[in-house]
């Protein structure tokens, strides 16, 4: 088989033109390639198909005015011909009105374009004159400061020319060497073009970008063949280069200036934090303090002085703050008192338990409220408005009675403007209510007492005006300042005077708030819904809370997603001395707490992690405070302590809260209740994890376990035990502690026998002949022997005979023998003390 295998061999036709290519490579090798250049096929049609050619084309062109027969496809009608032609002519208008609307699109885009480049040639020409004018002073500055050199040079130089006399020449101005010195720069003032010239230029530009600029990417033969190969811009970088051009034309793409920030810095921030109250990226903060030799991520803290430095190298201001100036957002507004306009009183209900508190506002409001509390008593402090029949608004806060709950009357005495202390006419004063009067008197608020249950027979109001006086109440019956009401939650008697009274007194404080600032309140009770999470019962005092509001409260921030009144509907505001649930918070807040409205949600953060924060501190701190001397001491004062540990869970955070306080003060020396932990909802499984390993019982306050936690409860043998009145679990609490004391031995003196004589018998020892002076003396009973009325031995007897019988006892009258356990030393004369010893069992008071 030959090389070719019966193919032909490449070569040059005779038609062709040879040439040569020089092809360039990498670290600068070339090569020499033959190339050849076809010259254009020419196609000559075959004979006899110009018939047919010229058929098919005059087919598609018209003949004269009798050609529209022939034009018409085969199959179409006269109707559907004029409309593609119609169609046709339609399409035609549109290109045209579409051509002509470009054509005016593009002259307006176009003046649009020469007016901004004539702005920017005059910009540019008002910046040449400026420099112009610049240079023209710096140079008459420089001429003048030359002259007055070549003046004092020739003065120096006059007294040296008279000595000694030199050629005449002819001396030039001072002025002229100095141009000599330094050459005549040209004018940097352009001279100016007029707009056709301006045109011209601009369309040469473009044509040669558009030859030369847009073309010289291709290569062609004659470039080849010239040696002109090399790597050329791409396309995308030419249409870049004439974007550029086009922005700079227009005066857009200058960099704006930056703007300088002062950073408000505290002890320790987190990089992004830092990066967002900058302006700047994250990544470039993260890419400084990797400079600086730090390798932190954007989510970690940094210390203060390092934070300062990257501040200072992006060009920022630094505001050194501390963490408590996080709070300044929320200090307190001075109002102007145009801005002032009244508000509803604030009316707080307080006395002893059971002197009918909520019956009193049932009456008022016209409502059951104290059916639906469980034993009848007060256990939450509820908040309620009335509008009386002369159209004024009140605002009630109903305070529970009972001695647990002292925290919650001390809330509501300092939240209102008038107290109003109702006794019982036929119970007269009681402890809480000496407790209300001291509240009242230390929140600084006006008191009305309203004397209740006038209707009993026993009501004796005089006697309950006569018992105030101690406790410095002095009623104006009694000719003093406190004014007094003799009031029926039964009957109604006294109700309209009870409310002028109260009216009366609201109009003489001038209660004024103002309502367009940003809200501010206290929270009254807390609690954790099931379904609607944490809720807060606030009492709004300044400004205005409104849906959408972002606050702060205690170590708690959200947003209000809901307000709910006192009936149960929602409102989108509410105004000062407003009572309301708002729903929308992170977490449960403390009963007491302060809540403020924030401008953003970050400081919201910020003021809410550092108050936990500071809360946290403060408790470590309360800690580490302890000696290790104090430790021991404790340790060694709380061995004989027996301690009952709880867990408590109740509805409202108020009814926590007092419990709490109410188990802390069970106990004395011996014994005492110890709260694991409190809080509020139902039981959990967490609860329940926490009390196995304690060893603690799970006490529910009007709450009750979850199914899971029941279902784990039962495995794990913890006891859970449900209470809706207070008096039960206290009592309940008090019996379980008294399980952990010690029986109380008591002693309990039978009888008395005087030894006559003493006997030796051999196998027991030393018996004592004994006369039972007094009492009986029982074998079982333990003895003292009393030496000249001394206690010198305290055992048992090992015997008791009557005659030579053992006996169990001998009465009174009656000899008998008698010998002490592990003791002979008896003696005639000797008195035996013959007692019992009992247990008692002892109760917490």
């Amino acid at each position: 088989m030959s090389d070719t295998d019966g193919k032909k061999p490449l070569g040059l036709r005779g038609g062709s033109t040879p040439g040569q290519v020089k092809q360039s490579f990498s670290h600068g090798r070339t090569k020499a390639v033959v190339v050849e250049t076809k010259r254009k096929r020419v196609v000559v049609p075959k004979p006899g198909a110009g018939a047919s050619g010229s058929g098919a084309t005059n087919t598609n062109k018209p003949q004269g005015p009798g050609a529209g027969p022939t034009r018409r496809p085969a199959g179409i009608s006269d109707s559907e011909m004029d409309r593609r032609l119609a169609a046709v002519r339609a399409a035609k208008a549109r290109e045209a009105d579409e051509a002509v609307a470009r054509a005016e699109e593009e002259r307006q885009r176009e003046e649009e374009r020469e007016r901004r480049r004539a702005e920017i040639e005059e910009r540019e020409r008002e910046e040449r004159e400026r420099e112009a004018a610049r240079k023209a002073r710096e140079e008459e500055d420089a001429q003048r400061l030359a002259s007055e050199a070549e003046a004092k040079a020739a003065e120096s130089a006059a007294p040296a020319a008279d000595a000694t006399p030199a050629p005449k020449a002819e001396r030039a101005p001072a002025g002229e060497r100095a141009a000599e010195r330094s050459p005549a720069k040209p004018s940097s003032a352009p001279p100016m073009r007029s707009k056709a010239d301006r045109e011209r230029e601009e369309r040469d530009s473009r044509k040669s970008r558009e030859d030369g600029g847009r073309r010289s990417g291709k290569l062609t033969l004659s470039a080849a063949l010239a040696g002109e190969g090399g790597r050329t811009r791409s396309m995308a970088a030419m249409k870049r280069k004439q974007e550029k051009a086009r922005a700079k034309a227009l005066g857009l793409g200058q960099k704006s200036e930056k703007q300088v920030r002062e950073v408000r810095l505290p002890e320790t921030i987190v990089v992004q934090e830092l990066a967002n109250r900058m302006a700047e990226r994250a990544a470039d903060v993260v890419k400084s303090l990797m400079k600086m030799g730090m390798m932190v991520a954007m989510n970690e803290p940094i210390d203060a002085d390092t934070a300062e430095l990257v501040i200072e190298e992006f060009g920022h201001k630094v505001l050194r703050v501390s963490d408590a100036d996080v709070e300044q957002v929320i200090d307190k507004i001075e109002d102007a008192s145009e801005d002032m306009h009244s508000r509803p009183p604030i009316i707080t209900i307080m006395g002893h338990v059971d002197h009918g508190k909520t019956s009193l506002l049932d009456a008022i409001r016209k409502t059951s409220v104290v059916s639906g509390e469980a034993g009848g008593i007060t256990q939450h402090i509820g908040a309620y408005q009335v509008t009386t029949d002369s159209g004024a608004v009140l605002t009630f806060l109903d305070t529970p009675g009972h001695a647990a709950f002292t925290s919650m009357r001390a809330r509501g005495a300092q939240v209102t403007d008038i107290v109003v202390l109702v006794v019982a006419a036929d119970d007269s004063v009681m402890p809480q209510t000496i407790e209300a009067i001291n509240h009242a008197k230390a929140a600084k608020v006006p008191m009305i007492v309203a004397i209740n249950k006038c209707d009993k027979p026993s009501a004796d109001a005089n006697r309950v005006r006569t018992e105030l006086l101690q406790h410095e109440v002095v009623v104006e019956a009694m000719s003093g300042d406190v004014q007094d009401v003799e009031v029926s939650a039964i009957t109604g008697k006294g109700l309209d005077t009870l409310l002028e009274a109260i009216a009366l007194q609201a109009e003489i404080l001038e209660l004024k708030a103002n309502p367009g600032r940003a809200a501010m309140g206290a929270v009254i009770e807390a609690k954790l819904d099931v379904g609607r999470g944490p809720v807060a019962t606030v009492l709004v005092q300044h400004g205005t809370l409104r849906k959408g509001d972002i606050f702060v409260v205690g170590e708690q921030w959200g947003k209000v997603r809901a307000l709910i009144n006192d009936q149960g509907e929602r409102v989108d505001e509410a105004a000062p001395s407003v009572p309301v649930e708002v729903l929308g918070l992170n977490g449960t807040p403390e009963a007491g707490d302060v809540l403020n409205v924030v401008e953003t949600e970050a400081q919201a953060r910020e003021i809410a992690a550092y108050r936990e924060q500071a809360a946290k501190d403060k408790r470590a701190a309360a800690g580490a405070a302890t000696t290790l001397e104090q430790m021991m001491a404790r340790a060694k004062a709380d061995k004989d302590v027996s301690e009952l540990a709880v867990l408590v869970k109740a509805d409202v955070q108020g009814s926590a809260e007092a419990i709490v306080q109410a188990l802390e003060k069970v106990g004395n020396d011996e014994v005492r209740v110890r709260v694991l932990h409190y809080g509020v909802g139902a039981i959990t499984d967490s609860d329940v994890g926490l009390a196995e390993a304690s060893g603690a019982p799970i006490i529910g306050f009007n709450v009750r376990a979850n199914a899971t936690a029941r279902n784990a409860a039962q495995q794990k043998g913890v006891e859970i035990r449900y209470y809706s009145i207070i008096y039960d679990l206290i009592d309940d609490i008090k019996s379980a502690a008294s399980g952990l004391l010690k029986d109380e031995v008591r002693e309990k003196f039978i009888g008395y026998a005087a030894i006559k004589e003493v006997f030796k018998v051999s196998g027991i020892g030393k018996v004592a002949g004994c006369l039972v002076t007094e009492g009986v003396a029982r074998r079982s009973a333990g003895v003292r022997l009393l030496r000249d009325n001394v206690v010198v031995h305290e055992g048992t007897l090992k015997t008791l005979k009557r005659f030579k019988d053992e006996v169990k006892e001998v009465i009174s009258g009656q000899e008998c023998g008698m010998a002490f356990e592990n003791y002979e030393d008896i003696r005639p004369g000797d008195v035996i003390e013959i007692f019992e010893r009992e247990t008692v069992e002892r109760k917490l008071a």
